[in-house]
C-alpha cells in the first residue's frame, strides 16, 4: 500500500474499532453479525490491508453507520466540505481507475456520493447491497458499460441510469481511453436489523 492508502486504512480500521467497542461487542460478534470473517476484522482494524468495498459496507452496516462514517473523522458536523482530492479512495485498480468517497450521508438513510475513473479494460464488480438499496449514475467522460441483474447498459458521456443497488451489478469501461462518471448510492435504514442480532450473540 502506499502512503496515503496506508493513512486510510489505519484510519478506518482506528474508526471500526471505536464504533465496535462503543457497542460493547467482542470481534466475533461484529464478525459474525457482518458476516467477514475474524481474520479480516483484525486485519481491518489494525489498518493492515486495504479492504474491498463490499467488506467495508456490511462491516458499516452491521454497525449501523453507514460507509461514510468509516472514512470521515467522527464529529458531527452539519455541513461537511470534501476539498478537491481530499475524498477516500476505496477502490482502485492496477492501471489507474480509482474509486474516490466525495461525500456522504449519515444513518440510518444513507447517501453516498462518488467519483470514479475507470481505465481502459476496467471493471469493478459489486455485489448486491442492502435491501432497498438505489444507484444513480452519469457519465462525465467515455463510454461506461453498467451491467445490472445481468442486463448490459452502454452510457455515453452525459448518459445517466438508476438502478436498484441491491441486486448485483458492474461497472466496466469497453474503450480504448480513461472514462468517469458520478454515481450516488442510497442505502435506506442502514444498520435496521444487524444491531439486534450483534446484542443478542
Amino acid at each position: 500500500m502506499d502512503e496515503a492508502t496506508t493513512a486510510l486504512a489505519t484510519a478506518i480500521g482506528k474508526r471500526v474499532r471505536q464504533e465496535r467497542q462503543s457497542r460493547g461487542w467482542t470481534l466475533d460478534q461484529l464478525a459474525d453479525t457482518a458476516g467477514v470473517s475474524r481474520r479480516m476484522l483484525v486485519n481491518v482494524e489494525q489498518g493492515a490491508v486495504n479492504p474491498s468495498v463490499g467488506t467495508l459496507l456490511r462491516i458499516s452496516d452491521a454497525l449501523g453507520t453507514g460507509l461514510p462514517a468509516l472514512v470521515e473523522s467522527p464529529r458531527p458536523k452539519p455541513v461537511t466540505v470534501t476539498r478537491s482530492g481530499e475524498g477516500a479512495a476505496l477502490w482502485t485498480s492496477a492501471s489507474g481507475g480509482c474509486g474516490v468517497l466525495v461525500a456522504g450521508t449519515e444513518s440510518p438513510d444513507v447517501v453516498e456520493l462518488w467519483d470514479w475513473t475507470l481505465a481502459p479494460d476496467d471493471r469493478h464488480q459489486s455485489e448486491a447491497h442492502s435491501p432497498g438499496t438505489k444507484e444513480l449514475l452519469q457519465v462525465q467522460d467515455g463510454n461506461v458499460t453498467v451491467v445490472v441483474g445481468g442486463e448490459s447498459y452502454l452510457l455515453e458521456a452525459g448518459d445517466a441510469v438508476s438502478f436498484p443497488g441491491d441486486v448485483s451489478h458492474s461497472y466496466a469501461n469497453p474503450g480504448p481511453g480513461p472514462v468517469r462518471f458520478s454515481l450516488a448510492v442510497f442505502e435506506p435504514g442502514v444498520g435496521a436489523g444487524h444491531q439486534k442480532k450483534a446484542t443478542d450473540a
